[in-house]
């Protein structure tokens, strides 16, 4: 049994090694319960630090030994952003607000300060008693509930002025910096107490919690209570969107609660903000949407999900046709740009003497565009090259299905031993890095034109770009070769000669693998000669003991060095 755990355990070492995202933190639990029993009490409650995972997926966690956690799966599609979520990540809390805010009202429990000099000497903090009022020595109660921040001193000064009519100096102001603690509850990521200053704002005090829980609580109800009692009720979207927030001054006890979400749609496509939005109603007008979304210049129309009820239906409409739409919580909206091409924009590099940018009709052949060139004598027409997005793209996804078969099969390779475990840890590490170099190598979409009469035939895109090569007499060696350079042309030389020109092979040669590359991106039959303007690419060897895994990394090879004319190495 002893030497089988071994092996076990090495095999997990190697896959701990090698799975990405493997050894996440786990999301402390997230609750709407109230700050005495949602997090600990006192100031010192900490927000989480780590996001939730984005699938059920195990791995081996790097707390305890043996402790199995979830991690992200990188081919997950992604989750939709609710929109409002990215503004919590520690900023507001980080910094304290002590400004003057003259618009504040004062409110019952308030901090006023008051100093007199003169004929009689008077200095306090009071704070504004249940009646409104803040009461001064030989003066009397004095009414400043409901006084704007910018109006205090005189309303003090003028109530002083009615008993001393001179030789008394005034001056009152509202303690806007002293230390208070607020209760942060409802849909946050960490309810509990937290500390501040009474001038704080209230984006401040949710950052502290974490900042609203994004699958479920409200950005349009955010509620502040003092005493119980409703204070202020808060919209962040003013804020995010107009730039608006509603200044208070916080009192030790205040209670900042955040309403559960009820109503929501998402929104992607052709929209400068493609999020999940929050909607007041279950249902409202399009308009309303689109004034969230702010659709992108190019959308033209919008279709509509319904995913209430146990019906799925879909709905299309062009934007300017949305008077009498109405989008209801739980939809999909998507913005499209519904266009059909008239013309096709077409660019020309290399030996060309005219226009480098030709405008064709949709469904122009690749005869139509040579007609209008105007190649430069020293032009190469018989190497003409066409690079296609498309083509690229395809080339990409070919790519990145090779790659994750080869991850596949390295992850999965099975030892007898735990020597042998070890080995294969080892080779995985060495798959990975490959892996990680090969994707980050970009095809270049090329289309082989083998054929020139077939090839005028060919029927352009859009965004097709013309490389007219010039008249050369070098052949290019590359890869592994000790020393990859362009060699002169001569058509006594063979393979072999260009190779020995270049130094010969290198150690990880594979002398059996040795492409030639046509300048019209065809590769040559076994046998043929090089062309001026070919390149000689010489393959690496692929020395494993996996045959699937030897089998996968020589296809990628010969993926990216036609696609993109590299000899990648393990």
């Amino acid at each position: 049994m002893r030497p089988r755990l071994h092996i076990l355990h090495a095999w997990l070492l190697a896959a701990a090694c090698l799975l990405p995202g493997l050894a996440q933190s786990q999301t402390p639990p997230q609750g709407t319960g109230t700050a005495s029993s949602a997090a600990p009490a006192g100031a010192n409650a900490q927000p989480p630090t780590a996001a939730a995972p984005a699938t059920g997926e195990l791995a081996l966690g790097s707390g305890s030994p043996g402790m199995v956690q979830p991690v992200t799966n990188p081919y997950a599609p992604p989750k939709a952003v609710v929109f409002g979520s990215q503004m919590f990540t520690g900023r507001f809390a980080a910094l304290n607000f002590t400004g003057f805010n003259p618009d504040y009202q004062l409110s019952v429990g308030d901090r006023v300060l008051v100093r007199m000099w003169g004929a009689i000497t008077y200095d306090a903090a009071q704070n504004i008693d249940a009646q409104g009022n803040v009461f001064i020595p030989n003066v009397g109660p004095i009414q400043v509930l409901g006084v704007r921040n910018q109006d205090l001193n005189r309303q003090v000064e003028e109530q002083v002025r009615r008993t001393f009519k001179s030789n008394v100096g005034v001056y009152a102001t509202l303690d806007s910096a002293q230390p208070v603690k607020v209760y942060v509850t409802g849909f946050v990521r960490a309810p509990g107490l937290y500390g501040g200053l009474s001038s704080d704002s209230v984006l401040a005090f949710l950052d502290k919690a974490g900042g609203i829980d994004p699958d479920r609580g409200s950005y349009l109800k955010v509620q502040i209570l003092r005493q119980g009692k409703p204070r202020a009720e808060l919209n962040l979207y003013d804020f995010l969107l107009l730039g608006k927030l509603e200044r208070l001054q916080f009192q030790d006890g205040d209670t900042v609660v955040v309403q559960a979400r009820r109503h929501a749609v998402t929104v992607t496509g052709e929209a400068q903000n493609a999020y999940v939005f929050e909607i007041e109603a279950d249902a409202v007008p399009a308009s309303t949407v689109t004034a969230l979304a702010l659709p992108k210049a190019n959308a033209t129309h919008l279709s509509v999900v319904r995913n209430t009820g146990v019906e799925l239906k879909s709905e299309y409409h062009r934007l300017g046709e949305l008077g009498a739409v109405r989008i209801q919580s739980g939809d999909v909206v998507t913005f499209t740009a519904d266009k059909y091409t008239t013309t096709l924009l077409v660019r020309v590099e290399g030996a060309q003497m005219g226009e480098r940018s030709l405008v064709l009709p949709a469904g122009a052949t690749l005869g139509d565009l040579l007609s209008r060139l105007t190649p430069s004598p020293n032009a190469n027409m018989a190497a003409l090259q066409l690079f296609r997005r498309s083509v690229q793209a395809r080339q990409r996804q070919t790519l990145e299905i090779t790659l994750r078969n080869l991850e596949t099969a390295a992850l999965t390779a099975r030892s007898a031993t735990s020597e042998e475990a070890a080995l294969r840890k080892v080779e995985a590490d060495m798959m990975l890095s490959f892996v990680t170099r090969a994707r980050s190598v970009q095809p270049l979409g090329q289309v082989v034109l083998s054929d020139p009469q077939e090839a005028r035939k060919l029927i352009l895109e859009d965004g097709d770009t013309i490389n007219i090569p010039e008249k050369t007499n070098l052949v290019l060696v590359s890869g592994e070769v000790l020393f990859p350079n362009a060699i002169v042309f001569s058509e006594r030389n063979g393979l072999d000669e260009y190779i020995t020109q270049a130094g010969g092979y290198t150690q990880s040669a594979d002398t059996s693998k040795r492409l030639v590359l046509r300048a019209n991106g065809s590769v040559a039959a076994v046998g043929e000669l090089p062309r001026p303007g070919d390149e000689i690419m010489i393959l690496p060897k692929i020395d494993s003991k996996n045959l699937e895994v030897t089998r996968g990394i020589t296809s990628i090879i010969y993926q990216i060095a036609v696609a993109a004319k590299v000899a990648l190495s393990l």
